[in-house]
């Protein structure tokens, strides 16, 4: 029997004898009156030695003990911080301190009730008259200078890694502000929010391989959004909306790396009678917003990239940047020229590939050098399937892309609202998807129709979590609470 065997049939037999005492080692409530933090603020002046006639509850979860007989010290954490729990001879009853030391194991929630002091060695502290069992833990924690060090194993067990790491705990903090800060900034320039079905016949409003299922109460196979409502939202501008915003999530079943999952977080806007250009001063604004806010500041390192948000914002050209740094002129070279200097530039190249995928891995090898922060403007018309032609060049659209750090991190549009040319753009996706493009889009004929109605000039964006890792510095798994795992060996034995 290993040791933590013998700590869980330990504990189990302490739940069988608390029971035993009558002791209930799971009640529903505990009345605090505190945080820990509120406790530490109002007291940060009392000096070393000093007692208080404040009396407080707290609860928490016990993350240490050190038990020397007449004296013994817990450390209690809240959501808020920790504080240290005093338990002495003299001080606290008999009848708790029986409780503490038959009963209470370090990964323990108990409720304290007593009085604030800082001890002679400055440690501020609630000395315990009373202490209630919450809840009797079975399993123990992680120890403290040891805990989660496979990144599997820390990342099928979040929880653990949350309770054991403030650090962890603090990028969730963030993420709450980040999705916040974003939503307040959009309700106060007008727009409202919208949720729009996950759950799609088709699936549109981007370039990605959806997830398939069944739907059986209508007999049909759906897809998993692949964008945040995108054609729903341009059918809203037909409906009369102006401006309209959604965050979710949406599903691509595509590859895993540092910037991209399968399941992930999104925001997309609309916004009637405007076009890329007032998209891309809406965007600068809101992401210099969302820095001040959620970080403080606006100058960011992520690899071997700086950049500062609060610095002019760039405007880069899509092809004259490719045939700046490979020489290939997207407009006239063959599929077999840029099939050739993609190889030259150690790009993998799978069979068939269309025009479209072609230029867009022309791109990717050049934006690694971008730090920005720019906009990607001039995208030719094969890769952008949804925009408005630019009327100064019909080969381009008017799209625009936000470059940080060497990647992509949100993509808007001036909108196509011309229903023909969206319905021949849409013939052209799906001649690609029948020849086997997976991320080609399908002929939406729903869509068309509703354009067919007319939808006014329109701007839309859409930013996902990938900014967030981007300011965190982190690959994008890292900052999901929970991201999707493979079974456990335990879950494969079922």
């Amino acid at each position: 029997m290993g040791r933590e065997d013998i700590i869980i049939e330990e504990r189990i037999k302490k739940i069988k004898d608390i029971r035993a005492s009558g002791i209930n080692p799971y009640p529903n409530k505990f009345e605090r009156t505190h945080l820990t933090n509120e406790i530490i603020e109002k007291n940060s002046s009392l000096k070393a030695g000093s007692k208080t006639q404040q009396k407080v509850k707290v609860a928490g979860r016990v993350m240490s003990i050190r038990d020397f007989g007449k004296i013994a010290f817990a450390v209690v954490q809240d959501d808020s911080a920790k504080i240290q729990i005093n338990i002495q001879k003299d001080e606290t009853p008999e009848k708790t301190r029986t409780l503490f030391t038959k009963f209470i194991d370090v990964g323990d929630f108990i409720g304290v009730e007593g009085t604030v002091i800082r001890t002679e060695r400055g440690e501020l502290s609630v000395l315990a008259k009373g202490i209630t069992l919450l809840t009797k833990s079975i399993l123990p924690l992680p120890e403290k200078w040891h805990g989660l060090k496979d990144d599997e194993e820390r990342l099928r067990k979040r929880y653990l890694d949350i309770l054991m790491s403030r650090e962890t705990k603090e990028i969730f903090i963030r993420k709450f502000k980040f999705w916040n800060t974003m939503r307040n900034f959009l309700i106060e320039k007008g727009f409202i929010e919208v949720e729009t079905p996950v759950l799609e016949t088709s699936a549109g409003g981007a370039a990605a391989t959806p997830f398939k299922t069944h739907h059986n109460a209508l007999n049909v196979d759906v897809f998993l959004r692949i964008s945040m409502g995108e054609l729903w939202q341009k059918k809203l501008m037909v409906a009369g909306f102006e401006k309209t915003f959604e965050i979710g999530r949406q599903f691509r079943n595509e590859g895993m790396d540092a910037e991209h999952l399968q399941d992930y977080s999104q925001m997309e806007f609309y916004w009637a009678y405007a076009n890329y250009e007032n998209g891309m001063q809406l965007v600068e604004e809101m992401y210099k917003k969302i820095a001040k806010e959620v970080y403080g500041k606006t100058k960011f390192t992520i690899g071997e990239h700086t950049f500062d948000l609060s610095k002019a914002w760039k405007k880069i050209d899509y092809s004259e940047t490719i045939k700046k740094e490979t020489g290939i002129d997207i407009f006239k070279a063959s599929n077999n020229e840029m099939e050739k200097k993609i190889k030259e530039l150690n790009g993998v190249i799978e069979p068939n590939q269309s025009k479209q995928n072609l230029i867009d891995s022309l791109w990717k090898y050049c934006r690694k050098k971008i730090s920005g922060p720019a906009f990607l403007i001039g995208h030719p018309v094969e890769v952008s399937p949804l925009a408005k032609r630019d009327p100064k060049d019909e080969r381009k659209v008017e799209r625009f892309q936000v470059l940080l750090g060497g990647s992509e991190v949100g993509n808007g549009y001036s909108e196509l609202n011309d229903s023909i040319d969206q319905e021949e753009r849409f013939i052209e996706q799906q001649k690609m998807k029948d020849a086997g493009d997976k991320e080609a889009q399908e002929h939406d004929y729903d869509f068309v129709e509703a354009l067919k109605y007319g939808m006014p000039p329109t701007c839309g964006f859409g930013v996902s979590e990938r900014l967030f890792a981007f300011l965190e510095g982190k690959p994008i798994r890292e900052t999901v609470i929970f991201p999707l795992m493979k079974p456990s060996k335990s879950e494969d034995k079922k």
